[in-house]
């Protein structure tokens, strides 16, 4: 073990895990005093506060007026499942994967749904595909933001205003700290434990008009549970799109995610949020930039995450070795910076390259990620004498 002293400052808030993510600043549990517990989510009030619930989302994120708004069950995987399974097969598809959630998706439309014309177009950790090359003629399912690769994509200006094809958008970990272009996206989804630290289990999914007509003029060949049924007759069930819920919510999430909107709005609303998540990442990339051992797994400073950061070593010492020793290298730091107290769950995902991942979302204070770097240079160097002692 190295003998390089401990640094002196300590983030106030060691949470920086990529999902359920860290609550907002001051967060307690007397913020949820008010909820509706108890209470039928289908009494006057409870609706009251579900419609408000959409109302502040579509205030903040700056969703056009004319798309619909839903809150449903199971987090994103049971928005983008719902938009799957309801809305593909009429049309040729390509999904894009660049990431574990993308290559998710892919097995969904591989193996379960089996599409006989589906497209799938991928690129290694740190990459995006050639989005120049993408297929609009076909629906179009992709993650604007990856959230195990720290890679997201630049803009919506690759989609054309023209398509013909639905853009199916997985935006879980860029919803609230990056700007969507809503009117490239057809369906987009997320859930409430990512930018805005909220509970976890519940899901938003947002349908452009295209994305309505698509549900009220295609049946899929497949049958539909019931949690993924937005259609009744043929038309729209726009109750669900009013706070009507498919299923029971809990009105202790709700009431957290009302307040996490608010929040949202003290700070500056969207620009607010965006502006915070940019300021945290650009303390790491500071950091980054001084540091030889370690670089952003994003190949190009143009599609870095500013919420899920991913960052992989460069070390020669480590980078050299087998996957196997960097990922016990990579769970040494992470345990190291636990046992202290500075840093939990910051290790990389289970299917991506070895190496750190740090969430920079906007409920992170900066100074917290400036107090986290020091620490970091002091566990790799305290890992990295363990290994020298090992051999």
């Amino acid at each position: 073990m190295t003998n390089a002293a401990k640094p002196a400052t300590r983030p106030a808030n060691p949470n920086f895990s990529s999902g359920p993510c860290a609550k907002r600043p001051n967060w307690s549990p007397e913020a949820l005093s008010n909820a509706l517990v108890g209470r039928s989510h289908r009494s006057k009030p409870g609706k009251q506060r579900l419609l408000r619930a959409i109302e502040l989302t579509r205030e903040i994120l700056g969703i056009p007026d004319d798309y619909r708004i839903g809150i449903v069950p199971a987090s994103d995987t049971g928005a983008v499942e719902m938009a799957l399974w309801s809305m593909l097969g009429a049309r040729g598809v390509e999904m894009l994967a660049w990431e574990s959630f993308g290559e998710g998706w892919v097995t969904d439309v591989a193996k379960q749904l089996k599409l006989d014309d589906a497209k799938i177009t991928k690129a290694g950790y740190g990459d995006l595909p050639d989005l120049s090359a993408v297929d609009f003629s076909r629906d179009v399912v992709f993650t604007w933001n990856g959230t195990t690769s720290g890679v997201r994509v630049p803009n919506g200006d690759w989609i054309p205003a023209d398509r013909e094809g639905l853009t199916i958008c997985d935006a879980t970990s860029a919803a609230f700290a990056q700007k969507l272009d809503w009117a490239k996206l057809d369906v987009v989804t997320y859930s409430w434990q990512k930018v805005l630290g909220g509970e976890a289990a519940h899901g938003m999914l947002i349908l452009s008009p295209r994305a309505v007509e698509r549900l009220e003029t295609y049946t899929p060949a497949w049958p539909l549970p019931k949690v993924f049924r937005m259609t009744k007759a043929g038309k729209l069930n726009e109750g669900i799109f009013k706070g009507e819920t498919i299923n029971t919510p809990s009105m202790l999430c709700v009431e957290d995610y009302l307040d996490a909107l608010g929040w949202a709005k003290s700070v500056g609303g969207l620009d607010g949020l965006v502006a915070r998540a940019d300021a945290n990442t650009g303390v790491i990339a500071d950091w980054v930039a001084k540091t030889t051992w370690i670089d952003f797994l994003a190949t190009e400073p143009t599609t870095r995450s500013n919420t899920s950061v991913c960052l992989s070593f460069t070390d020669p010492d480590i980078a050299a070795k087998p996957v196997e020793e960097q990922a016990a290298f990579a769970k040494k730091i992470v345990a190291l910076l636990d046992a202290e107290g500075v840093a939990f769950d910051i290790a990389y995902y289970r299917d991506a390259p070895p190496g750190l991942r740090i969430w920079c979302g906007a409920t992170v204070e900066a100074s917290d990620v400036q107090a986290l770097t020091p620490w970091l240079d002091w566990a790799y160097a305290s890992a990295k004498a363990e290994l020298a002692q090992a051999a």
